[in-house]
């Protein structure tokens, strides 16, 4: 006889994605960051002990993703934590604004056995891309693009998978189809292009959220049809294929959701969950805010108590729905658009 599963209550998760710091050398223009008061190197960073305790609650975790709002390579601890992941055997990987990936760093990467490497690369060029990662310096990081492939070459190494992200707005999508052709020049088999992660229209709008929901009214694609970003998806689509080049696009229209019955809206609070830099545990990364959706806290209870939690089980009761959790409603990974 088969035993009947709770949906709302899922096994521990076997994948995490941690925030290893909320600190930030950079003001990106879609980042909450740069509508914060910034966060020290140290303390807004996770210390080695921290994420050690997480991992020994979570025995069957097999994959981990090290990053949030800031900069994985600002984290003190970061390569002790990777060192601690690979010795466990666990999948691992990140993205990076690229700035600090020196060739020192790129070597150590390599030689770690990290699985995955993106590199956020809004633009073509530094007037688009320094206009968009405010603080940051073009040639610098494509200089260090460079010098990772070069490792990699010089190791004959297979990872990290490489891929240069993309994260398409009005402002910077007419340089989409150069973007390709750079990553060719680089060598980076990937481009991974994706829309605003969230609308934040289920926040007040004149409260805190009031500046970057601002900036996604303006500077979303997915908002209403855009014909010419249509145009440069299709003409990026030709450059990929002839030379070569991986290329994801996202959808740039809301499509009809048609969710199966009995199952979630959205499969993450099911199967993974977010860790911010000090402990609270949120359903996504896509909720971006630490006083959004948060459903427990590791000092206080564990992570496993949080994961059993009455607050988790409610959440995931509202995606098994078609009334979602209001966090969820302006999300792009919800709305199959990011």
């Amino acid at each position: 006889m088969a035993v009947a599963v709770d949906r709302l209550d899922p096994p521990l998760p076997q994948e995490l994605q941690v925030e290893v710091t909320g600190a930030c050398n950079l003001r990106c223009r879609m980042c909450l960051v740069s509508y914060r008061p910034a966060l020290g190197k140290t303390s807004g960073a996770m210390d080695l002990a921290s994420f050690t305790e997480l991992l020994d609650s979570l025995p069957e975790l097999r994959k981990v993703t090290m990053q949030g709002l800031g900069e994985p390579l600002l984290a003190p601890d970061f390569f002790a934590m990777l060192e601690l992941l690979a010795s466990r055997g666990i999948a691992m990987g990140f993205n990076t604004n690229g700035t600090l990936l020196t060739r020192e760093k790129a070597e150590r990467l390599v030689d770690l056995g990290v699985d995955w490497l993106h590199v956020s690369l809004d633009g073509a060029t530094a007037p688009t891309y320094e206009d968009v990662r405010r603080r940051s310096q073009f040639e610098l990081v494509r200089r260090n693009v460079a010098g990772l492939m070069e490792a990699m070459r010089e190791r004959g190494a297979e990872r990290p998978e490489v891929e240069l992200v993309f994260v398409a707005m009005r402002r910077n999508v007419h340089e989409l189809p150069a973007l390709v052709r750079l990553a060719d020049e680089l060598g980076v088999p990937t481009v991974w292009v994706q829309n605003l992660s969230h609308s934040f229209s289920d926040t007040d709008p004149s409260g805190d959220y009031r500046e970057i929901r601002e900036y996604a009214e303006a500077e979303a694609l997915w908002a209403e049809r855009n014909e010419e970003a249509e145009r440069l998806f299709a003409e990026a689509e030709g450059v990929a294929a002839e030379l070569g080049v991986r290329l994801r696009l996202p959808r740039l229209a809301d499509p009809a959701r048609a969710r199966e019955p009995g199952q979630p809206g959205c499969g993450w609070p099911f199967e993974s969950a977010y860790v911010t830099h000090d402990g609270k545990v949120q359903p996504c990364c896509a909720v971006m805010g630490a006083d959004r959706a948060v459903l427990g806290d590791l000092k206080a209870d564990g992570f496993e108590r949080v994961w059993r939690s009455d607050a988790y089980r409610d959440f995931r009761a509202g995606l098994l729905g078609d009334e979602p959790p209001a966090v969820c409603r302006g999300c792009s990974m919800y709305r199959h658009v990011f």
